[in-house]
């Protein structure tokens, strides 16, 4: 997955939780949100694939793991309880962004350290230019289906949310206008 798989998920995924429990606008906190959805590939790529990249060679290392999620989510929480909630969406976003990935299908990673302190080595070789253009023409070549579809389906999701957004902000405005038009019709009456 990329930035629109990642970021268009998450998003349609906070928006869904949002429309049960929040009583906050979802478009809030979808800074926090785009920003946790890529939060492990900010640590990580540039960690592993360039600082690292003579040792460990790989772009889904510590901040893939299910305890950068455990720690985020649980400082997150902390900060929560103070009445500061934006790492806490961070954490989440982040941990969706940890199963987007399917870091699970990779247990030495997603269970570090538990099953040992090593990462695997990406299967991708090269510096980290020529990483990155092979990542970003896999995302949007349709041979590479899994990824191609992910961004796809993400890039709806952010048009999706954004006509939402527009059609909600126009009835607001228009009932807006009906009851001012209401109110001076009111006052003429007086």
């Amino acid at each position: 997955m990329f930035v629109f798989g990642h970021i268009g998920i998450t998003l349609g995924i906070f928006y869904c939780l949002s429309r049960i429990s929040s009583k906050k606008s979802f478009w809030v906190n979808a800074p926090w949100i785009a920003l946790g959805a890529l939060l492990p590939d900010f640590i990580d790529k540039p960690l592993g694939r360039i600082i690292l990249a003579d040792t460990i060679g790989s772009g889904r290392i510590y901040a893939h793991t299910l305890l950068f999620g455990l720690l985020l989510g649980l400082a997150g929480y902390y900060l929560y309880s103070q009445g500061k909630p934006e790492l806490l969406i961070i954490a989440g976003a982040s941990f969706c962004h940890i199963l987007e990935d399917q870091i699970w299908n990779s247990p030495t990673v997603f269970f570090w350290p538990l099953l040992g302190w090593e990462f695997p080595k990406d299967t991708i070789s090269g510096n980290f230019i020529e990483y990155l253009m092979i990542i970003f023409s896999r995302s949007y070549d349709p041979g590479f289906t899994e990824v191609f579809i992910s961004e796809i389906v993400g890039l709806l999701i952010i048009i999706v949310l954004l006509i939402v957004k527009y059609i909600n902000e126009n009835h607001k405005e228009k009932k807006k206008e009906n009851s001012l038009v209401q109110q001076k019709r009111k006052n003429s009456n007086f």
